[in-house]
């Protein structure tokens, strides 16, 4: 097991000479390739489009529950028989669910490749969900639910989402709630398994000690099986959230604090923009206009960040904090005045190139690893970039200029629909309009 976390964290070349292939296999499923032969090792990554959006009515938590059954019991092997397989193979396997999408990541030694992969397959098309494994970690995620709604950032993010996307699941937790979990049954299960994964909206990203010739074949053996969709599709999520402040009391010394508003989707031309915008509001490091104005220059907060969120049916623009009681007040008003006055000035040509700095160094960091780069392969796919994407993204970066950023924030700051949700007991601050 040591030889793979040492190959998962070996370099791969420089981000000018990552090369892409598109393979399609025989049966014709696509994937993306970047080959390196240097050690041993393979990463496989693919991603499920769908997700924990596509729980049936009142069976929410389904698909999360079934994804973390997967490993434990398929094929020929109980759940105990399957991890020492996995562990003789020196194979890694992850599975987890999200709203939008379910993953599955793969790491092997390429002396052991069809092996693993064949387990894997048996995980996929096989799981057995016995009632033992199956209420196991029932207790588990019903523990989990239990300890989120004791935890004030979890509870901040509940309520923000259940106010921003009432009716949608994007506005209820994909782990579901104690009473829809408690009420699942094997068939639910089965019945989630059939909908989340399917051949036809697989995106596979490969990358390392493997070529196209040997993938195609690889493609079909693993996910040959599965079944397709059908075709159903989740309704948009309509944003249902005005500006203001909502209070939810905890017994706390210090508040979280959860803002936002709609955002900007990701292939919206304005996107990269946006993107450096961000990187100047509330982005990494101490340079940010947030954690200058409001950790720096008045200690209000330990740290203060903002990100785009552009998920598949809705887009935010998103920020958090923690402030004392007493300073929490103060720092939502500063919040709101610099993004309101980020929103009419734009930034300075100081901040654009500070932030273009950051933006295009930091990138080729990303790329550490097989395991990384094999998933980034799969969220290009999902965000339809073009292969060619790693060459010109920094250029795209590089591009963005002053009046576009002025431009951009205007559209997408909106300081007046901006929403807080604050979990504690903040003094002078309560649920309202401002």
């Amino acid at each position: 097991m040591f030889a793979l976390l040492t190959a998962a964290l070996m370099p791969l070349p420089a981000l000018a000479e990552v090369e892409i292939q598109e393979v399609t296999s025989p049966g014709g499923i696509t994937a993306w390739l970047v080959e390196e032969h240097s050690i041993p090792f393979t990463a496989i990554d693919i991603l499920f489009e769908g997700g924990a959006n596509e729980d049936a009515a009142g069976k929410r938590g389904a698909t999360n529950l079934m994804m973390s059954l997967l490993e434990e019991g398929a094929g020929e092997y109980d759940a105990q028989a399957f991890a020492e397989r996995a562990e003789e193979l020196a194979a890694r396997m992850s599975f987890d669910a999200a709203n939008d999408s379910v993953s599955v990541g793969l790491q092997f030694l390429t002396e052991n490749r069809e092996e693993s992969v064949d387990l894997l397959r048996e995980a996929l098309t096989d799981p057995h969900f016995d009632m033992d494994a199956v209420e196991r970690v029932r207790a588990q995620v019903l523990a989990s639910i239990a300890s989120d709604a004791s935890d004030p950032g979890d509870i901040a993010s509940d309520t923000f989402s259940g106010l921003a996307f009432p009716g949608h699941p994007y506005g209820t937790s994909l782990e579901g709630t104690p009473e829809t979990v408690a009420a699942l049954n094997i068939e639910d299960l089965r019945d989630a398994h059939q909908r989340a994964l399917t051949r036809d909206r697989a995106l596979v990203g490969v990358t390392g000690d493997i070529t196209a010739e040997e993938l195609g074949p690889l493609l079909d053996r693993l996910l040959g099986d599965l079944p397709e969709s059908d075709g159903a599709t989740v309704a948009e999520a309509s944003y249902d959230l005005s500006g203001g402040v909502t209070v939810v009391d905890f017994p706390s010394p210090q508040s979280v604090v959860l803002f936002g508003h709609e955002g900007i989707a990701f292939d919206d031309p304005d996107y990269f923009p946006a993107y450096v915008l961000n990187e100047v509001l509330g982005g990494a490091g101490f340079d940010s206009r947030l954690m200058q104005e409001v950790r720096v220059k008045r200690g209000l907060t330990y740290g203060i960040g903002t990100d785009l969120v552009p998920r598949d049916l809705a887009a935010q623009v998103m920020g958090q904090f923690s402030s004392s009681n007493d300073k929490t007040a103060e720092a939502v008003r500063i919040v709101r005045d610099e993004w309101a006055r980020l929103a009419s000035e734009g930034v300075t040509e100081a901040e654009l190139d500070a932030a273009k700095t950051y933006l295009t160094g930091a990138y080729p960091l990303r790329f550490d690893g097989n395991s990384r780069i094999a998933s980034i392969l799969v969220g290009m796919q999902a965000n339809d970039l073009p292969i060619d994407y790693i060459a010109t993204r920094n250029a795209r970066i590089e591009a963005v200029t002053q009046d576009d950023v002025r431009r951009v924030a205007a559209r997408v700051l909106r300081p007046e629909e901006l929403h807080f949700v604050v979990v504690g007991q903040p003094e002078g601050l309560q649920s309202g309009g401002f």
